[in-house]
């Protein structure tokens, strides 16, 4: 259970009028929990005021899931009573409190009224969006507005930009590697440790069914979080998913406890059976740290060495160790570096002209796919799933039947707990749906039923057949697969990553691929919207 128990009647924070005037206001967005945050290492905690924020517009951006939003209020209001506690005058606004402009841009223009500050400062934001109003603030209030840089991460937005500077291709792994120089992860010397730099091919085992997983860390809501859980209740009713049970951990101290017990119960298993999905089993040997790192109440580094460390006492083998560190030195910081890289374009591209809108199922879990049916299911109790669940189920599926890329995204972004924009969009429109035509993935990641069968036991209570590619009996992502070739034949023959797939197409007689195609409209056609 996480400590430090605060009284509700703390909220909202009301700091006093200061003769004079503020020397700054210091705005803390919702995922800036940081101690150390760059904005916060400026503070004077006796000439300046900090400011949070709990407001509409950003709850209703898209309509995110209820536990998310819990997870964000509940964190933001820990980290405010920390703040106060660490001597700073704190103006914390809850989402009901009377006067609430229900935007960030309207609590900054009040407290500006309010509190008479000569000056603003903030970290730069971590949306476009958002980034683009806060520039013109400046001009806006006639006053000074510092923007500071996020220094959450080991690679900023300038770096990644003269690291992919005349590079043709920006592909993780080269990315990766010089991330892990640059910072002496998992080296010896000049050289990778144990002579390789990516152990992906000895992570791909699938679980067996008598696999003995260790339970997730589960924290005990405290008052602030009951507090926060009648607020989205009366307010959120209407959103996707379920606020219980809730477990998750709304302070650092509660998330590195989630981290230790990672690294000392899960992590040795997790680089075998990181691509594992089984049913009834949402949590696996993955770590569940990405709602802690993308808030900052945890920061990447002290996980990387975390992991090192668990390599070095012999806690853990190297292949779990540097399939674990590549999720967070190499992809994360890679995804960041291409958003801020790519927008605004990135968001708009949909190189594979796709079109369809996303079925009811996706909000239901009503759908005989027993694969789709299981991830969402548990992602609508959880605001979690896994990365193989995400790319290779439900990403796997929005490829194959051509779902648009503004549905898919909105869809991933309401529905996890620890989705931003920055590290969503690439994932699901470069990663997953290849609309950005390959400056992210060098093939689209396509897959019959085959891949799911292997790396699951979600075929097994499923009323289709895996075996099966046609027909009414056959598995939607066999037939499902062929299309998306077929359709996508000009687009994608050339790839030379697909020449086999194409190949094999080919061989395939015109009553083959008709009953392919046919079979794939039929399916697709029934989906309700």
């Amino acid at each position: 259970m996480e400590a430090d128990r605060a009284a509700t009647s703390a909220f909202p924070l009301r700091p006093a009028q200061r003769p004079g005037g503020y020397r700054s206001l210091i705005l803390i967005m919702g995922d800036h929990l940081s101690h150390e945050i760059s904005s916060l290492q400026q503070a004077d905690p006796d000439r300046d005021l900090v400011m949070l924020c709990e407001v509409r517009d950003e709850a209703t951006s898209v309509r995110h899931h209820k536990k998310k939003i819990a997870f964000l209020f509940s964190a933001m209001r820990h980290f405010a009573l920390e703040l106060r506690d660490r001597g700073f005058s704190v103006r914390y606004v809850t989402l009901d409190e009377p006067g609430n402009t229900g935007s960030f841009h309207g609590e900054v223009t009040r407290a500006i009224a309010d509190f008479a500050p000569r000056a603003l400062c903030l970290c730069e934001p971590s949306e476009y969006r958002v980034k683009s109003d806060v520039l013109s603030w400046e001009e806006e209030y006639s006053l000074p507005v510092t923007l500071l840089p996020d220094d959450r991460f080991l690679c900023s937005p300038q770096m990644f930009a003269n690291w992919a500077a005349d590079r043709k291709q920006l592909r993780l792994e080269y990315f990766y590697r010089d991330i892990r120089k640059r910072y002496d992860i998992l080296m010896d010397g000049k050289s990778p440790l144990g002579g390789q730099w990516n152990y992906d091919s000895d992570n791909r085992k699938s679980a067996p069914e008598n696999l003995s997983i260790p339970t997730p860390t589960v924290f005990e809501p405290d008052d602030i979080t009951s507090e926060v859980f009648d607020l989205v209740t009366r307010h959120f009713a209407d959103h996707f998913g379920d606020l219980h049970p809730f477990s998750l951990a709304t302070t650092r101290k509660g998330a590195l406890i989630v981290l230790q017990e990672f690294i000392s119960q899960r992590l040795s298993l997790f680089g075998d059976f990181q691509d594992a999905m089984l049913e009834g089993e949402a949590w696996m040997f993955h770590s569940h740290i990405s709602f802690y790192l993308n808030v900052g109440l945890l920061t990447p580094m002290e996980c990387i060495r975390a992991a090192e460390d668990a390599l070095h006492r012999d806690v853990a083998p190297l292949n779990a160790v540097e399939g674990f560190i590549r999720q967070i030195a190499g992809w994360r910081e890679y995804v960041r570096g291409l958003y801020w890289l790519k927008m605004p374009d990135y968001k708009t591209l949909n190189h594979l002209d796709a079109k369809r809108e996303l079925p009811d199922f996706f909000w239901t879990a009503q759908t005989d796919l027993n694969c789709l049916k299981q991830v969402i299911t548990e992602t609508g109790r959880n605001a979690y799933a896994h990365h193989i669940q995400r790319l290779m189920v439900v990403g796997n599926f929005s490829l194959l039947a051509g779902l648009h890329p503004d549905a898919v995204n909105e869809w991933f972004l309401i529905v996890y707990a620890d989705a931003f924009e920055w590290v969503e969009l690439p994932n699901v429109s470069g990663m997953a749906l290849f609309a950005d035509g390959g400056i992210m993935a060098s093939k689209p990641y396509a897959s019959s039923g085959q891949y799911i069968d292997r790396m699951s036991n979600y075929c097994k209570g499923c009323r289709y057949s895996v075996r099966e590619k046609t027909g009414p009996e056959a598995c939607p992502f066999n037939y499902l697969y062929w299309d998306f070739l077929i359709r996508n034949r000009d687009r994608l023959s050339a790839n030379p990553r697909l020449g086999m797939p194409y190949r094999n197409l080919a061989r395939m007689s015109g009553e083959r691929q008709q009953a392919l195609q046919e079979d794939a409209a039929a399916f697709l056609s029934k989906l309700g919207t």
